[in-house]
């Protein structure tokens, strides 16, 4: 169970937008995978245009959610200005929507989203870097936050020089840039949280203690290294130095991965809920990823390889990783919120009884057959499996926003 109190803990008025909006967008964007083939390269406008609104959207607005009652738990500490997060997110929405718009209509709109974006980045890792100076415990978690929002601010200080030079404002080299943009945000910001929480949030849902950190220490500083390797080599076109931080964050996940093996092999709770498949999946889906990302380098592959590759990341493991999360975060807040106060008192319900099993059964297959499909379809460039993973996928998301939407109003 969570090891907070009132005191630190933000209102859920605060925190439900995040996982309605972030949901609301999760749905939107499945819906727009039917408007595309199997067949793409990454600098079509179309395609960068659903990558954000997935990324910024989805990704970052739960994120930023998980975050704002996580920070308070893992530094064991109040916000510095809680706040915040009430200007964040509508900054967040609105900055996201107008790049999209930006990328799929009217490119000159890219520099006005990419401001809004970039305030509310900027204050997000602002607050949490204040509220990172309060603590007085060191742990992997706490150095996550530092070092994740470090990326974050490099990710789109990046992504917003290329949104000036898309738009026409100034004349930059997009390709060396964009490849800075794209490691440091989903190898530095969300890889890293996501290692960093999991060291957290996987051992408490899981019931593992006692085990021992060091893989996911090491494997923590050499993702953060080869990101930083990454991400200097691309902007100044060093590609051969590309190759040592491709080669020690691969390293850094494998590390990860045996952390991972290590937790489950002491893991209490053996029960196969939501919250364990979808975490199987998506470690499983991680695999698969790696496994194709490396066969894209063999000079006989497509880019149909690192298409498929980045598919499962994305959608696999990320989306997996966050919907399961979701599942169990989400019944606590709510009944932290509104159940705690009355223990001892008066009966109340269980974590596990709070959320729809069944919308979240329907949610798990729907989604899981459909990022299989679509990922076999864009290995093999074919519209029909990807479309129909697509399909299935919009299914998924509808559960997960009936299941959100239900679980947010539990006992109210």
């Amino acid at each position: 169970m969570f090891a907070i109190s009132k005191d630190f803990a933000p209102p859920l008025k605060l925190i439900a937008p995040f996982f309605k909006i972030g949901v609301f967008f999760y749905l939107v964007a499945m819906v727009a995978l039917l408007t595309f083939n199997s067949s793409f390269t990454y600098q079509e406008m179309n395609v960068a245009g659903w990558i954000h609104l997935f990324l910024l959207g989805f990704v970052m607005v739960i994120i930023f959610g998980a975050m704002a009652q996580l920070i308070p738990v893992v530094l064991e500490v109040g916000h510095a200005i809680v706040d915040l997060y009430y200007v964040i997110l509508p900054l967040l929405v609105i900055g996201t929507i107008t790049m999209v718009i930006g990328f799929w209509i009217a490119p000159s709109f890219l520099a006005y989203g990419g401001i809004l974006v970039l305030t509310s980045m900027v204050i997000f890792a602002s607050e949490a870097f204040a509220t990172l100076k309060k603590a007085e415990i060191t742990t992997l978690t706490v150095k996550t936050v530092a070092v994740s929002n470090s990326f974050l601010l490099l990710g789109i200080l990046s992504g917003f020089v290329i949104a000036l030079g898309l738009s026409g404002v100034i004349a930059v080299d997009v390709n060396n840039i964009l490849k800075a943009h794209v490691y440091a945000v989903l190898g530095g910001f969300v890889l890293l949280t996501i290692m960093g929480l999991s060291l957290t949030l996987i051992p408490m849902f899981s019931l593992a203690h006692g085990f021992d950190e060091t893989p996911i220490k090491r494997g923590f500083n050499l993702v953060a290294i080869g990101v930083g390797v990454v991400f200097i080599s691309s902007i100044f076109s060093l590609s051969m130095l590309q190759y040592l931080g491709y080669a020690l964050t691969f390293s850094g996940v494998m590390l990860y991965f045996y952390q991972i093996y290590i937790i489950y092999k002491l893991t209490v709770r053996k029960e196969l809920d939501i919250w364990a498949k979808s975490m199987i999946f998506g470690f499983l889906s991680l695999i698969f990823s790696l496994i194709l990302g490396v066969l894209s380098f063999l000079p006989d592959t497509n880019e149909a390889w690192l298409h498929s590759a980045v598919w499962f990341f994305m959608l696999g493991f990320i989306g997996f990783l966050i919907n399961g999360h979701l599942y169990k975060i989400v019944p606590f807040l709510v009944w932290f919120e509104r159940f705690s106060p009355l223990v001892g008192k008066e009966k109340v319900p269980m974590l596990h009884e709070m959320y729809p099993k069944k919308q979240a059964s329907m949610m798990f297959w729907y989604s899981s057959v459909g990022v299989v499909l679509g990922g076999v379809g864009l290995l093999v460039e074919n519209d029909f499996l990807f479309k129909s993973g697509a399909t299935l996928m919009i299914f998924g998301a509808i559960f997960l926003y009936l299941s959100m939407s239900k679980m947010l109003s539990y006992g109210k």
